[in-house]
């Protein structure tokens, strides 16, 4: 089969349209199931070299060895015989969005992405279900050796930085989510920052998957060499549909001495999306790595940003928000190993449950023997809006040198009658009560993003609060 061709296209299926949904005709449509023979087209179509296909292959043998978790949320209504692992929607990524398709187009521009780029933001990466539609940076951070791609153009235009470093933070051994990534990977971003280069605007990713019983597996890399700094962007957003979709992404990166990054992440897929998604930043001497994470929106999210600590003098922090409500299982939390002497790291996990609602904070802080001097804090809070919202802690410390200084404090409560009636009485509503105190509520995670998005997060709290989603 030559690029381009589409072999594999089905027969269209006369049916109503799902709300959110974008009519759109692919390029290329992939059957459902996934086998090597599918694999090896998959990398043909898109002319890979012949390495990648062999950690392609490689990569779904571990994936069909491996079981799925026993832990964390219900993962068995997933078949992954009826997803669909690649939908292309065309033939070249944009670089101006008047030749990105209309349809597409209107998509983006309800969410706004245009509109920021133009404002706010050093470069955009768009992704449709299996493939970026549109790409841009600013030509004085090109100029200055900064290379933010789609993965599948950066594999063709710098092999040498995907080879050194793909699967070497999140090998596909890792988990069977990682695995399946690693064999069915397509899209997502690579972002290279040269030493001494500092990014001071962010730069954003928006994934959108569109089709129903679709899998999206965008991998990311990012490397920020000595010295520099970026700030990295991330949407999510699906539409409805009674059938399920798979969402199982990968982020590696690495960390420089003396280098930072910040990774913000406001996730809002619809709730028939499976969310299992593996992110984890090496971190060198003085290096400095932050994790702003947003769950909103999802069946289920198993997602747990780590930071592994490997300079002296490195540090992490991840601040994470998550909002379940009926139906929904967020199941998230936050890794730091400390590998080295002298480093330090916090976390900070908020959630917030309403009616059957489930959020679980799963975490890890772990200090082997011989990192003397470590530091780290870990605050976990919990806000159960009514008596069937539900709330689980599964902390984990691991400490073995005596020389480290490390706090750990939970807390777990509802929205206080006392506190009600005293906004009620200064003219509030109770719904607008209830709100307030939840803005109040998230507001530490809040205040760490930039102010369009901290507008949108709250927007979508709200939204979720008056049961406008979904």
């Amino acid at each position: 089969m030559k690029p381009g061709q589409n072999k594999f296209r089905p027969k269209r299926e006369s049916q109503k349209k799902p709300l959110g949904t974008d009519k759109f005709d692919y390029k290329y449509l992939s059957r459902a199931g996934l086998s090597d023979k599918l694999i090896k087209e998959i990398s043909l179509y898109k002319n890979e070299p012949a390495w990648m296909l062999k950690k392609r292959l490689g990569a779904f043998q571990v994936f069909q060895k491996k079981s799925l978790p026993a832990w964390g949320g219900d993962l068995f209504g997933i078949d992954f015989k009826k997803i669909r692992y690649f939908l292309k929607p065309m033939d070249q990524v944009a670089q101006k969005w008047r030749d990105v398709p209309a349809e597409i187009r209107k998509t983006y521009q309800r969410i706004g992405i245009p509109q920021a780029e133009q404002k706010y933001l050093a470069g955009v990466m768009a992704q449709y279900d299996s493939a970026a539609v549109y790409h841009s940076l600013q030509k004085n951070l090109a100029k200055q050796g900064v290379i933010f791609l789609d993965m599948d153009t950066a594999l063709k235009q710098y092999p040498r930085i995907i080879k050194k470093y793909f699967g070497t933070v999140v090998p596909a051994g890792d988990n069977k989510f990682s695995a399946l990534n690693a064999a069915v990977w397509s899209g997502g971003s690579l972002v290279y920052i040269p030493k001494g280069v500092k990014v001071e605007i962010p730069l954003q990713a928006y994934f959108r998957i569109n089709a129903p019983n679709v899998g999206q597996f965008e991998r990311t890399l990012i490397v920020v060499e000595e010295g520099g700094y970026a700030h990295y962007v991330e949407g999510c957003t699906a539409p409805i549909y009674s059938a399920d979709s798979l969402h199982a992404a990968v982020v590696e990166i690495i960390i420089k001495p003396r280098a930072r990054l910040r990774y913000t992440t406001v996730q809002n897929w619809s709730k028939n999306v499976y969310n299992l998604v593996t992110k984890r930043a090496f971190v060198y001497g003085n290096g400095i790595m932050e994790w702003v994470d947003g769950n909103l929106g999802s069946k289920l999210t198993m997602k747990y940003p780590s930071v592994y600590l490997l300079g002296e003098g490195a540090k992490g922090s991840i601040l994470s928000i998550a909002f379940a409500a009926k139906g929904q299982h967020q199941d998230v939390g936050a890794k730091i190993i400390h590998g080295a002497r002298n480093t330090s790291s916090s976390i900070v996990s908020k959630s917030i449950s309403k009616e059957s609602g489930r959020t679980s904070y799963r975490g890890l802080v772990k200090v082997p023997k011989g990192a003397k001097n470590c530091k780290a804090s870990v605050v976990c809070d919990a806000l159960l809006l009514n008596k069937t919202s539900r709330s689980d802690t599964y902390p984990r410390m691991e400490i073995r040198e005596p020389d480290s200084e490390i706090t750990h404090e939970a807390t777990v409560g509802q929205i206080g009658e006392k506190q009600l009636f005293y906004l009620m009485s200064r003219g509030l509503s109770e719904t607008e009560a209830r709100n307030m105190i939840v803005q109040g509520f998230i507001e530490p995670i809040a205040k760490e993003l930039p102010l369009e998005y901290a507008i949108e997060l709250n927007r979508l709290i709200k939204l979720e609060m008056s049961g406008s989603l979904g």
